[in-house]
């Protein structure tokens, strides 16, 4: 039987986090359980003071710097004619070289479908610890479709994240009777219409890079869709934990739906921004192995999410790449090499890529992973 979990753990340098996390783990309680039973000081697990690392970004905040965070209007791009989509192509393109993260609005999924899902989040991670026992697991399950879990790197990751999730691979689509009722109908409903905005996400990145609009279609790119809620507590200590730590998304592409709490930031030109709340916008970012096929030309966004006093926070992610089992191998594509432009990364698997990204625990405050697959490093 796990050790019990204290309502107030005390910050102690003398500690065993191993069994501190077995512990945590083995209560599948996740975050917010700790709320639930009380706790008022930040369990140390949870406390967020590593050294500086080679690798870490511990750049600064904007400290009031005006910028303009990249937002495009959708409007057009399916009846307003070649020009205007000629047009949001290049300003995606753009934006994903420059930034690798932006808003995007009037991307065709109604406002009461996003607001839904939200609520549908909220309410399967308010219920109490009991409930969701029995849908918790370390990872993704093959014999579960719906999973709720804290930490996905738990046991690899160099510091705990303040942070709850679910996981659902939505394609091929789930059974109905696989998610839990009290948010089934609305993520069915969200990944459905997100899914048509991941493929059409896919179309422009393809004619950014010069290529047919079904070329990363045609490379699995959007073969595994995987929808994740997160929800973050609202934090005894904001100032000594993290929602998530800094790190770049292990995938193509990434959509994120969020409430109006605030607390993601992404880095850009050494310094960390806001992502601001739009209502009704959705945040794209691109990942690692989008950069990788893209020879250098997309780069993975840096992002984390802090801490709050305030909360819960929510907010909900679909992840689009190959799938783990596929066995194509992935590489810079062909059309974007040249003697100018030389092969950057050697061929790997999602698998072997997905394999070392979880070894190393996500953040970046160890060796990104994308390091390991240069040709020269």
């Amino acid at each position: 039987m796990a050790p019990a979990l204290s309502p107030n753990m005390v910050v102690d340098t003398n500690y065993k986090r191993k069994d501190e996390l077995k512990a945590f783990d083995e209560s599948k309680m996740g975050v917010k359980g700790l709320i639930d039973a009380g706790v008022t000081k930040l369990p140390r697990i949870f406390v967020n003071d590593l050294p500086p690392s080679p690798y870490s970004t511990n750049y600064e905040m904007n400290n009031g710097q005006q910028l303009k965070f990249p937002v495009i209007d959708f409007v057009g791009l399916e009846d307003g004619g070649l020009e205007r989509r000629s047009e949001i192509i290049k300003k995606v393109s753009d934006t994903c070289e420059k930034w690798g993260f932006f808003q995007v609005v009037n991307h065709g999924i109604s406002p009461c479908v996003l607001e839904g899902m939200l609520k549908g989040a909220r309410r399967f991670h308010d219920l109490d610890a009991e409930a969701k026992k029995s849908y918790y697991s370390r990872g993704i399950d093959s014999k579960k479709k719906f999973v709720f879990t804290s930490n996905v790197y738990l046991y690899t990751g160099r510091v705990t994240n303040w942070r709850d999730t679910t996981i659902t691979p939505m394609s091929p689509m789930p059974d109905p009777e696989e998610f839990p009722e009290i948010c089934r109908d609305i993520t069915m409903e969200y990944g459905r219409c997100v899914r048509k905005l991941g493929l059409t996400l896919m179309e422009l990145l393809s004619e950014g890079m010069g290529l047919n609009p079904n070329h990363l279609k045609d490379m699995d790119s959007a073969e595994e869709h995987l929808l994740l809620t997160h929800y973050y507590p609202p934090c005894p200590q904001p100032e000594l934990a993290i929602g998530i730590n800094q790190h770049a998304d292990n995938d193509i592409v990434t959509v994120l739906l969020q409430d109006d709490i605030g607390g993601l930031q992404v880095l850009h030109d050494d310094v960390w921004y806001d992502v601001p709340h739009i209502p009704g916008a959705l945040v794209i970012n691109t990942g690692d192995l989008l950069q990788l096929i893209s020879n250098d030309k997309y780069k993975s966004a840096i992002h984390r999410v802090q801490s709050k006093k305030v909360g819960p926070r929510i907010s909900v992610a679909c992840f689009f790449r190959p799938s783990v089992k596929n066995p194509r191998l992935l590489a810079p594509i062909t059309e974007l090499v040249s003697d100018e432009n030389p092969v950057i990364y050697r061929e790997t698997t999602t698998g072997q890529y997905l394999a070392h990204y979880t070894k190393i625990g996500q953040d970046y405050g160890v060796e990104p992973a994308l390091e390991n697959f240069k040709l020269n490093k």
